[in-house]
């Protein structure tokens, strides 16, 4: 089982491409707070809603201070695809050797319809301006989540 961070711990450096296959480095977000956000898979309904929450809401979180990158195995022309047909506007990276995943605990054991199955576990890691974790969400719900860390986060 994937180690689950904690607030308080040095998020894990990555650098992933994003949908056109520039690379994205967290060490590129140092001095702003970054929302990370895993997902299964792009264009599947719920990751669907999620992306969009994150970007229906990214003035807001962006006028307090927050960038919000989504991270998924999927191959890059899947990434541009979703973002191309649901108008996303939040950076999303492909991780298709699930190494980053891996290390923010996001990949691993779940329950998914009343099975044991291993696969990206939907979360959420919060990373200050100095590269720390803030908060890290686990197994989290895609309809509602983005509403419930605006409030958390006192926005």
């Amino acid at each position: 089982m994937t180690e689950r961070l904690q607030a308080g711990d040095v998020a894990p450096a990555f650098t992933l491409p994003d949908a056109d296959g520039t690379e994205v480095s967290l060490a590129d977000y140092q001095g702003r707070k970054v929302i990370v956000y895993f997902y299964p898979a792009a264009l599947t309904p719920g990751c669907t809603k999620q992306a969009c929450d994150f970007t229906d809401n990214l003035d807001l979180l962006a006028g307090a201070g927050y960038d919000v990158i989504g991270i998924s195995p999927d191959k890059l022309e899947k990434l541009a695809r979703f973002r191309e047909k649901e108008s996303l506007k939040v950076t999303l990276l492909s991780d298709p050797d699930k190494k980053v995943l891996e290390a923010y605990g996001a990949f691993g054991e779940k329950k998914l319809y009343g099975k044991t199955v291993t696969g990206v576990i939907r979360s959420t890691v919060i990373v200050d301006e100095n590269g720390t974790v803030e908060r890290a969400l686990y197994n989290v719900k895609a309809t509602g989540h983005v509403a419930k860390i605006i409030k958390d986060l006192g926005i």
